[in-house]
């Protein structure tokens, strides 16, 4: 029985939770959980999200781990023991807490990840090739809404967090079609602006400084929800660029995490401010900026993207 075919008595929590225990036994036999070793791999599910975990940050203790993924300290201790000896991860003093250890992979620990997460992405779209375009649209606006309703009805304190890492190849396209997608929708802007945003990607990785100049992704459950660029511009100044958040996980205070890490993150890189450009229709971002302080220096009215807007430039004095 799926959820649409429920009649209005039907829809008490013991006939809901028995087609989401349906969904769970046939999703978890199709992708292979049952076997012996994911993904074809000698390694267990657990084991492979504990790579995930490590492979999307930049270091995490066992307490992290033990906490993030509700696992016992015990089993954590042994597959992090395992992992060392196998030249997987190595560890060193946590720069928070000299009595931890900061675990992070190895070359060969990201090679095994590499290998999962190509393996696991190649197996996800084979399972997608049969739908249409319009019936995979449908499946991911209902994992969105699956995801959000299931996260929301915990306890606060055990939603998943929201992690910040810096990208990987092709989190840029991600960055790209987010922009592209959202606007459109949001403000009814053309597709001109997906390739403005497109040429300012390309020239991020093409003139990288990665001494002076930063990219944070913003995960939410695995998936990218939100992204912010520090590049560096001109007489002392950084650029805060491509600030973006899924409409899915507004509320998760990502747009002030992003801000608040580009922030600190340039005050550590001793710039002297932080620049941006925006637009006055774009209020929340207007808004967010103005809560850290930042103040509109200039504007001038122009016509891009298929719309009549007024361009802003706002600054944030680091001195």
């Amino acid at each position: 029985m799926t959820a649409s075919s429920f009649s209005s008595d039907q829809m008490d929590i013991q006939s809901v939770a028995q087609a989401l225990r349906a969904f769970n036994r046939s999703h978890t036999q199709r992708i292979g959980v049952l076997e012996e070793g994911l993904l074809r791999s000698p390694y267990s599910l657990t084991q492979c999200r504990v790579l995930f975990e490590l492979a999307a940050s930049e270091g995490l203790t066992a307490l992290s781990l033990r906490r993030g993924l509700r696992l016992d300290a015990g089993y954590v201790t042994r597959l992090l023991t395992k992992f060392e000896a196998d030249g997987l991860v190595t560890r060193s003093p946590s720069p928070s807490d000299g009595r931890s250890s900061r675990f992070t992979l190895t070359e060969a620990g990201q090679t095994v990840f590499g290998d999962l997460d190509s393996t696991s992405q190649a197996d996800a779209e084979a399972m997608l090739a049969p739908l249409t375009a319009e019936n995979r649209l449908t499946l991911a606006e209902a994992l969105k809404t699956a995801d959000r309703l299931l996260d929301h009805g915990q306890d606060p304190e055990q939603q998943t967090p929201v992690k910040l890492r810096p990208h990987r190849p092709g989190d840029l396209g991600w960055v790209v079609s987010a922009h592209g997608r959202i606007y459109t929708e949001e403000f009814g802007w053309d597709a001109s602006f997906e390739g403005f945003v497109a040429g300012i990607a390309a020239t991020f990785v093409r003139d990288f400084k990665p001494e002076r100049e930063r990219c944070w992704i913003a995960e939410h459950r695995g998936s990218p929800v939100g992204s912010v660029f520090l590049v560096e511009g001109s007489e002392g100044d950084a650029k805060l660029r491509m600030l973006i958040v899924d409409p899915a996980a507004r509320g998760l205070g990502v747009g002030r995490l992003l801000v608040g890490t580009c922030i600190e993150e340039a005050r550590g890189l001793g710039y002297r401010a932080v620049t941006l450009w925006t637009n006055d229709t774009l209020l929340a971002a207007r808004h967010l900026y103005q809560s850290f302080g930042f103040e509109c220096v200039a504007s001038e009215p122009h016509h891009s993207f298929g719309v009549d807007l007024v361009g802003e430039t706002w600054r944030l004095s680091l001195c």
